[in-house]
């Protein structure tokens, strides 16, 4: 019965959003999630771009200065409140970045008889195509996406590589090395914002710690109001790092309200997951977020993922407990896992490592 009730959706999702929006179809009704009575939620925020802006130029200086601790202080305030923010000043030219986005646009702009060299079966993850099939009950979301393994080396799977556009492999591997850096940078000024040895986060995550690249296409939606590009989640890495294209539609849960993300051409949007929120034992949040659809323009965005290895056991940092704090999460291995289960069902797993 079980195989006969996830039918529909193996049915639909043979088909790409792209074809269906080619060819004039109103969404499906394993798309549909929202009534419409939400719409008013996706004007929050742009006015007023509340998203702490944080220069990690300031933060990579080896010179301890006011200027440092100050912006230390406002990582510190954005991770705990918001748990996320958009960096600027991270060393990634805009020229690149620009050329990221063209490949990832490309690539999904190329005849279905291409994109298909790379698809992923229904239940795989890797690849080209859609996320496996979610539990019944749990809509599709209105998008594709091409999923790669990136770091390290031995666990890339260059038959879901695309050789076209022919510059898509080069691009996306010296992003890798570039994002690899990225990732020690913001890690020890995260350490460093709490008043830790700024290694004992890159400890946790190990050196090996994963580095999995989304490129995601969100196709115009006739009926905007009533799907997602992306349903709400919080992240199970450690924190994800996303570049957008111009055309807003990412959006942060915050005090009951969604915000949404502004568009800066050359800054990286930096979200914590749920272990870098209990490697923190609580302070930063890992903040629930999700992908509205635009009527009528097409959004493509790039999501880094850095996780810890695997089967690396990782827990709240000794330095933050205190009497006033003590300990507020267990330790936990191979989290990601149990992320994807519950995320499968449309729940948050995090609770399964807090301690009662």
């Amino acid at each position: 019965m079980a195989g006969a009730s996830l039918l529909p959706a193996k049915v639909l999702l043979s088909k790409r959003v792209q074809d269906m929006v080619l060819n004039g179809e109103e969404p499906p009704h394993l798309y549909i999630c929202r009534d419409g009575a939400d719409q008013t939620e996706e004007e929050f925020s742009t006015l007023s771009s509340p998203i702490p802006i944080i220069d990690l130029k300031i933060l990579s200086s080896s010179e301890t200065n006011s200027e440092q601790e100050a912006e230390l202080q406002k990582l510190h305030a954005a991770l705990s409140s918001w748990g996320c923010f958009q960096a600027i000043g991270h060393g990634i030219s805009r020229p690149f970045l620009d050329e990221l986005r063209q490949v990832g646009k490309e690539f999904f702009e190329q005849p279905m008889e291409i994109k298909k060299r790379y698809s992923k079966g229904v239940e795989e993850f890797e690849g080209y195509g859609a996320d496996p099939v979610p539990e019944e009950g749990q809509p599709l979301d209105w998008s594709d996406r091409l999923f790669l393994d990136i770091y390290p080396q031995h666990t890339k799977k260059l038959k879901f590589w695309p050789q076209s556009p022919t510059s898509f492999r080069h691009v996306l591997e010296e992003y890798t090395v570039q994002i690899k850096a990225l990732t020690e940078v913001v890690s020890k000024a995260m350490a460093k914002s709490l008043n830790l040895e700024e290694n004992c986060f890159l400890d946790q995550f190990g050196e090996g710690g994963p580095l999995q690249a989304r490129f995601n296409y969100y196709s115009p939606c006739p009926r905007p109001e009533l799907v997602l590009g992306l349903k709400p989640h919080a992240d199970g890495s450690g924190y994800t790092i996303i570049l957008q294209d111009e055309v807003e539609g990412l959006q942060v849960l915050k005090d009951e309200k969604w915000f949404t993300v502004p568009t800066i051409p050359d800054a990286l949007f930096i979200v914590m997951g749920d272990q870098m929120e209990i490697m923190s034992n609580g302070i930063f949040k890992s903040p629930v977020h999700r992908v509205v659809p635009n009527s009528k323009r097409r959004r493509i965005s790039v999501a880094v993922f850095y996780t810890p290895e695997a089967d690396k056991d990782i827990g709240p940092e000794l330095g933050l407990l205190t009497n006033e704090g003590p300990k507020s999460f267990k330790r936990v291995k191979n989290y990601a896992d149990t992320h994807w289960e519950y995320y499968q069902r449309g729940e948050r797993a995090i609770h399964v490592a807090k301690l009662v």
